[in-house]
């Protein structure tokens, strides 16, 4: 096999994610702190002082911020088994069982992301009024659904391909 600049390079994108990842979560546990710390100067920097639910609102916001917390987490365990998989085809055995494992466990993960960007969404409506438009980055994603659906798919391709080499190994 011809000697491929692809896998280091994912590799080390990786490896900058895992920490990018642990960053932002981070800083997002420190903003989510300090609307308690300072509530006034947050809703007034938020923008949201001056609404007659300022309070509720600043909840929902709250609420979104803890939800990002809880994907950091998830994004770890992704990022953990694609590095994991990376190694794996690195070392020049791609099929191996832990690989379906892996992408199966991956396709659950992105499910519970997809989930908690639906539920960010639906918060970002309800907080939502004419006079104060919310406009998330958030909700359902067909694309995010068929990359799920891809993960399910390439699990179970994995899967066969590891019981066919090891059905192969066994007649030779």
């Amino acid at each position: 096999m011809r000697h491929s600049t692809a896998l280091p390079l994912a590799y080390v994108f990786l490896r900058i994610l895992v920490l990018l990842n642990w960053i932002f979560g981070a800083c997002i546990l420190a903003l989510l702190a300090f609307t308690f710390i300072n509530e006034s100067w947050t809703m007034k920097a938020l923008g949201v002082s001056g609404m007659s639910d300022a309070v509720q609102v600043m909840w929902a916001m709250r609420g979104i911020a803890a939800l990002g917390i809880a994907t950091v987490p998830i994004n770890y365990q992704i990022f953990k088994r694609l590095l994991k998989m990376v190694d794996t085809v690195r070392a020049g055995d791609p099929f191996v069982a832990d690989n379906a494992y892996r992408l199966h466990a991956i396709a659950w993960l992105l499910v519970a992301l997809q989930l908690i960007s639906m539920t960010i969404a639906g918060i970002g409506r309800i907080i939502s009024t004419e006079e104060h438009p919310f406009h998330l980055d958030a909700g359902f994603s067909a694309n995010s659904w068929l990359a799920i659906i891809l993960c399910f798919v390439l699990a179970r391709v994995f899967a066969e391909g590891t019981l066919m080499r090891e059905d192969l190994e066994g007649t030779v």
